[in-house]
């Protein structure tokens, strides 16, 4: 059996409401070093978004370079694909030297994903790398190609993966004769897909019908999403790029999200990292292990007087970060000063009461009449359907809304 820890969305330099989270990110992945010591794991798998930036501080480099290190020198292979905060380019800098200390890194998207095949008891394995993909990353490798959404891109790239259809072709796959922990050797072969084989493939995609959170990059329209059925013959999809841990339509078909909180959206989550057992084909179990943070990110309400009377902070974690809602119906002058001498790390602070639920409501109706007719039926799709409508649906819905508009003009 080989285990490896399934990591995402590192977003290493990160500012969450203008507060730096680096020391935070530091104490984080020392705590990962140390459980991957304690469950005794073979390697890591990182599904993207390393960075919070395309161009990463000075800061944020070396503190990645500080936790690979630490992952080399404990024998763990690394598996490190780049997400759309990150620069392609930048991440998969120097892979063919990094590759003689068991660190694989997904290549500038050229046509191909990168494929590396290991060995443990219960025979050989494959893991395939696949970055974030655009439309436009995936129409500039094949330009003959009709793609329009994220969709078409990654079922064209999965269609090359799987050798079907036109798009068929052998995958470029790394071999490796022996243990988890040990780097591949010899050259590079030209293996077609195995079903047989155990395979597993790190993506950083979005898939219909998972859940967001506020500290998500969205796209407009829905045109990012694409079906888990592409991904429905691998043994395990490790997934980045949303942050609350989820399966989307399959056990075996993961995200395991950030191992931070990075919006009050995720304020009650707890966060983890996942841990995948490759055992034999049709075997692969996971489970997660919880992350304890230096600061929590915390919501907490009520009156001025009750957020200061030491009888009720007395004892609490006053140092986390935190999202105050005051109750006050009259504003309380310089309340933000006053409670950082309590509360020094206050994220956010506003108010709840009469004057500002009225104003909430007045705002509320302002921006439903601004809103386009596509805009409204789309948000009723997503409120009764969990979902993001398709492309298909989005153009369907266009076509009649133009035609019911256009009649309402004409008569």
């Amino acid at each position: 059996m080989s285990k490896f820890i399934h990591l995402s969305d590192l977003h290493i330099g990160k500012r969450v409401n203008e507060f730096p989270m680096l020391e935070d990110q530091r104490y984080i992945l020392e705590q990962i070093l140390a459980l991957a010591d304690r469950e005794k794991v073979d390697g890591v798998w990182i599904a993207g978004d390393i960075y919070d930036k395309a161009v990463p501080s000075a800061e944020a480099v070396q503190l990645f370079d500080d936790f690979l290190t630490g992952l080399v020198k404990r024998g763990l292979q690394c598996f490190i694909i780049s997400g759309n905060h990150d620069s392609a380019e930048r991440i998969a800098f120097g892979s063919r030297l990094m590759n003689r200390s068991g660190v694989y890194l997904s290549p500038v998207f050229g046509g191909d994903v990168r494929v590396v095949e290991l060995e443990d008891a219960y025979g050989p394995f494959r893991i395939y790398l696949l970055p974030f993909l655009k439309p436009a990353h995936v129409r500039q490798a094949y330009p003959e190609a009709q793609i329009e959404s994220s969709q078409e891109a990654i079922a064209l790239v999965m269609d090359r993966i799987y050798g079907r259809g036109e798009w068929e072709a052998a995958a470029e796959v790394e071999t490796d004769g022996g243990r988890p922990g040990q780097a591949p050797v010899g050259g590079a072969d030209m293996l077609p897909w195995d079903p047989a084989c155990r395979n597993v493939i790190l993506a950083h995609q979005f898939l219909t019908g998972a859940a967001r959170c506020e500290s998500e990059e969205l796209s407009v329209g829905g045109l990012d999403q694409i079906s888990a059925e592409l991904f429905r013959d691998f043994d395990y999809v490790a997934l980045g790029h949303l942050h609350t841990p989820q399966t989307v339509g399959e056990n075996h078909i993961r995200y395991c999200g950030t191992p931070l909180k990075y919006s009050f959206s995720e304020a009650k989550d707890e966060k983890s990292v996942t841990v995948v057992e490759l055992k034999a084909k049709g075997e692969t179990a996971w489970y997660t292990v919880p992350l304890k943070p230096r600061r929590d990110l915390r919501e907490i309400r009520g009156t001025y007087m009750e957020l200061t009377a030491l009888e009720n902070y007395k004892g609490t974690a006053v140092e986390d970060y935190l999202h105050i809602t005051l109750t006050d119906e009259e504003d309380v002058p310089d309340a933000l000063g006053k409670l950082r001498s309590i509360y020094p790390n206050i994220m956010k602070l506003d108010y709840d009461n009469l004057r500002t639920r009225s104003s909430r409501s007045i705002a509320a109706a302002e921006e439903l009449e601004q809103k386009r007719p596509l805009e409204l039926f789309e948000e009723l799709y997503r409120l009764q359907n969990n979902q993001e409508m398709s492309l298909e649906q989005r153009k369907f819905a266009e076509k009649m809304i133009e035609k019911i508009w256009s009649g309402q003009e004409s008569g």
